[in-house]
């Protein structure tokens, strides 16, 4: 008759004793995420306190710049950089064949959206007055030609609308760079005018340009040439 050899001795407590080791890391486990969860519920309890007893929200982290953002341009007094552009009606617009006479030229970012044509139709209200002191006023964006026919037409602007496809000019003025919106950083043309006098140095600089009320800002400056 066969005999059944039982463990010994030794290897059953070894055995027991891996069994509960075990138990026990993993219940050490389990109270430790557990302790983990209650102090993220007391930490968030505690700052909607702090915002409900203040009226204040923690700030929010500025964006990260974005790389080849530059913005620089022209300041007043400098020399109006250079530019040769096609206009509509056309026309072609240089700083060299406007030399000897003060001008306006403003750069918005794109033809026939609400803050551009409202802008716009501010310049080409005023035009006469500004025609009165002897003054142009050039319109710039990096729209196509066919583009800025149709808004110059649809809105009957009466003074030049350049295209600055490349934004080769936009750049020179410092009309180019990085722009915030709604927390978000990103490269683009920036709403700018400059005042140029007859001698083609910049006489005024206005950067981030809100367009009410500008129009008639720029040609009280004017008149102050």
């Amino acid at each position: 008759m066969a005999t059944t050899k039982r463990p010994a001795a030794k290897t059953v407590a070894k055995a027991t004793a891996t069994t509960s080791a075990a138990q026990a890391k993993t219940t050490r486990k389990a109270a430790a995420a557990k302790t983990t969860k209650k102090a993220a519920r007391e930490a968030a309890v505690t700052k909607a306190s702090a915002v409900k007893a203040t009226g204040a929200r923690p700030a929010k982290p500025a964006p990260a710049p974005v790389a080849g953002a530059s913005s620089a341009g022209v300041k007043e007094g400098d020399p109006a950089p250079a530019f040769t552009l096609q206009a509509t009606g056309g026309r072609t617009v240089s700083l060299a064949a406007l030399l000897g006479r003060p001008f306006v030229l403003y750069f918005y970012p794109k033809a026939d959206t609400p803050g551009c044509t409202t802008e716009a139709c501010a310049f080409n209200e005023a035009l006469p007055q500004f025609k009165g002191l002897g003054l142009e006023v050039i319109g710039v964006s990096p729209d196509k030609m066919p583009a800025i026919e149709k808004f110059a037409q649809k809105y009957g602007l009466d003074f030049p609308l350049a295209s600055d496809p490349e934004n080769a000019t936009a750049q020179a003025y410092g009309a180019w760079g990085e722009k915030v919106f709604m927390g978000r950083r990103s490269i683009g043309l920036i709403r700018s005018t400059f005042l140029i006098d007859k001698e083609g140095r910049i006489a005024r600089v206005w950067k981030k340009v809100k367009v009410d009320g500008h129009a008639a800002e720029v040609l009280e400056a004017a008149r102050a040439l």
